[in-house]
């Protein structure tokens, strides 16, 4: 499968036609046609990817929103136990409801929104200490 992209040698832009040929590339530039080698092994079509926390990324029981809003139905209250994923309320931002889910597991320990309000942008909404955390 060939591939058309824009390059530039020596300041001049050249339109190429590239296809892969077993470990290097065949290039065709304005009807001349050229074997190419990488010698690091970067394919032309790898792209690197950002390596993610994944799991290892420390997870916030803060709910916020970053935009204001109007919380059409809260489900939770003070002291429920909540799982990772659970909808926790739904807010109305934009003219859209959105399900706003819980980051982590735990228990809710801080509501400052009630069913109908308006709310503003980046305000704490609920807080959840994380199950894994033993309180003293």
């Amino acid at each position: 499968m060939s591939e058309k992209r824009k390059v530039t040698v020596d300041g001049e832009e050249f339109e190429i036609i590239l296809e892969k040929n077993g470990e290097g590339w065949d290039v065709e530039i304005e009807g001349i046609n050229f074997s190419i080698e990488i010698d690091d092994g970067v394919s032309i079509n790898s792209s690197k990817k950002r390596k993610r926390g994944g799991s290892k990324r420390k997870l916030s029981g803060k709910i916020s929103s970053s935009i204001p809003g109007k919380i059409v139905s809260l489900n939770v209250k003070l002291g429920d136990i909540v799982k990772q994923g659970q909808v926790v309320m739904i807010l109305e931002a934009m003219k859209m409801q959105n399900e706003i889910q819980a980051p982590l597991s735990g228990e809710i320990i801080e509501v400052n929104c009630q069913s109908g309000e308006s709310i503003e942008a980046n305000m704490p909404l609920i807080v959840i200490e994380p199950e894994n955390i033993s309180k003293n």
